[in-house]
């Protein structure tokens, strides 16, 4: 198997670094620092806008009927949910592109590619008698975003020595995942008011409809504000940053897929991140299903962005404590407390009146903030079990499965709404997943005496 010194290539002028080695401490302190946390920094910024287009539909789709279009539950989270399919998917892809192209081709084009989703849904919007197919294809597109993080970060662990992976990943995973809570949230403010003075470019208002109140919204704002961001973090990332001299062809990265570590660790993941994501998508929709047919029901979008941002302030805040205390034992807890959040939830989909929604809302955000823990942990772990290289393409990997989280929770709720008229069956179920998981983790790595503590 080929290990990561001979996989060095010669330096290309102007992308490749000519040395780097983190683990050295004097070559830390004089130079590897420096370049490191600039990396993390801008790469950090851009994740954070793929994170900001992945989300975006989750964000527009409650507002469609809204404003005129007509369609039917099971279509609002087919659109939900097909950004997930396409991040995860993508993201198959991008687990292979770090050591092959290196990191600054891969984070600035990747970024700027995300223009084409977001020029699409600013026109797409505008008219009502826009084709279903072609909002699913914009829907696709958006999962664009999703992909970036297989390939991100990799890179950002390539960049730092073991004993701060855990911080470092920590920090970008769950900064970038803000970017989930900034479109959930500025989203209904920038909608309610002309850009740019009501220039025509930019778009003429809709009417619309809610609760019998008529008002005039210019839904074409949520992806018009993220076009430039977008530019100029693409254009930063091109300018800025450099790639480690580490690369591997796609052949030489399927050496990962022969331990069962890959696996194990893709199973805590899904659990961790597939559930974040797939929550963090669905959640406006399940407030609208499942409390919005009571009176005075509350707005999804005026609570659907706390469940992101706290489960992404939980995984800033986890990293140091997975480096301090190991990732395992971190994960170990999350496990724990997302299997009793689950069950809470349940107690609560199936209501009678508003008077439940409080606890709702409240064991909801509990379970974001376990799932943004474990999220961290579970990173922690992979640079522990594995040399760098492997590592990164591991971390791409499992990424890229558990992106299939906002796919996968879409169609398991279009399912149990159309079976059942209730979510209750999903969050049991999910409670299942989760104890098998903490199980897993438990005896392969948190327990006394495990053959592999992390």
């Amino acid at each position: 198997m080929a290990t990561d010194k001979t996989l060095k290539q010669p330096p290309v002028s102007g992308t490749w670094l000519e040395r780097w080695e983190p683990e050295n401490e004097a070559f830390w302190r004089e130079q590897g620092k420096t370049r490191a946390w600039l990396t993390l920094t801008v790469t950090t910024l851009n994740l954070t806008m793929a994170f900001i287009v992945w989300f975006l539909v989750s964000a527009l789709v409650v507002r469609l009927p809204q404003i005129g279009f007509q369609f039917t539950p099971s279509q609002l989270f087919w659109l939900a949910a097909m950004p997930g399919l396409a991040g995860g998917t993508l993201r198959l892809v991008h687990m292979f592109l770090t050591p092959m192209y290196g990191t600054r081709h891969v984070v600035s084009l990747s970024t700027l590619s995300l223009l084409i989703p977001l020029v699409g849904w600013f026109y797409a919007v505008q008219n009502p008698d826009t084709p279903y197919w072609v909002l699913m294809l914009l829907a696709f597109l958006a999962g664009l975003g999703g992909g970036n993080f297989s390939s991100f970060m990799p890179s950002t662990s390539l960049f730092f020595p073991k004993r701060l992976q855990g911080t470092a990943l920590a920090i970008q995973a769950g900064i970038g995942n803000f970017g989930v809570s900034i479109v959930q949230f500025v989203t209904p403010w920038v909608i309610g008011f002309g850009l740019l003075g009501g220039m025509a470019f930019m778009g003429d208002s809709q009417t619309m409809t809610r609760a019998g109140v008529e008002s005039q919204i210019w839904l074409q704002n949520a992806p018009a504000v993220m076009i430039p961001f977008v530019a100029v973090f693409g254009i930063t990332a091109w300018i800025m940053l450099k790639s480690v001299p580490i690369k591997a062809n796609f052949a030489q990265q399927f050496d990962i897929f022969r331990s069962r570590h890959t696996w194990s660790m893709t199973s805590l993941y899904i659990m961790t991140f597939g559930g974040f994501s797939g929550l963090a998508a669905t959640f406006p929709l399940l407030i609208r299903e499942v409390y919005g047919g009571f009176e005075n029901a509350p707005d999804p979008l005026a609570w659907a962005f706390l469940g992101p941002l706290v489960g992404s302030a939980s995984r800033v805040v986890a990293g140091p404590i997975s480096d301090r205390f190991g990732g395992a034992r971190v994960t170990h807890w999350a496990g724990l407390g997302m299997v009793v959040c689950t069950v809470l939830v349940a107690l609560t989909t199936n209501p009678d009146t508003l008077d439940s929604f409080w606890l709702f809302v409240s064991a909801m955000l509990a379970l974001f903030f376990f799932a943004g823990v474990g999220n961290a942990s579970t990173f922690k772990q992979m640079p522990m079990l594995f040399e760098p290289r492997q590592a990164g393409g591991v971390i791409g990997f499992t990424a890229a499965i558990a992106a299939y989280g906002p796919f996968i929770f879409g169609m398991l709720f279009a399912w149990s709404f159309a079976s059942f008229a209730a979510a209750t069956p999903i969050f049991y179920g999910l409670a299942a997943f989760f104890a098998f998981n903490v199980a897993l983790n438990w005896w392969m790595y948190a327990r006394r005496n495990a053959a592999n503590p992390c």
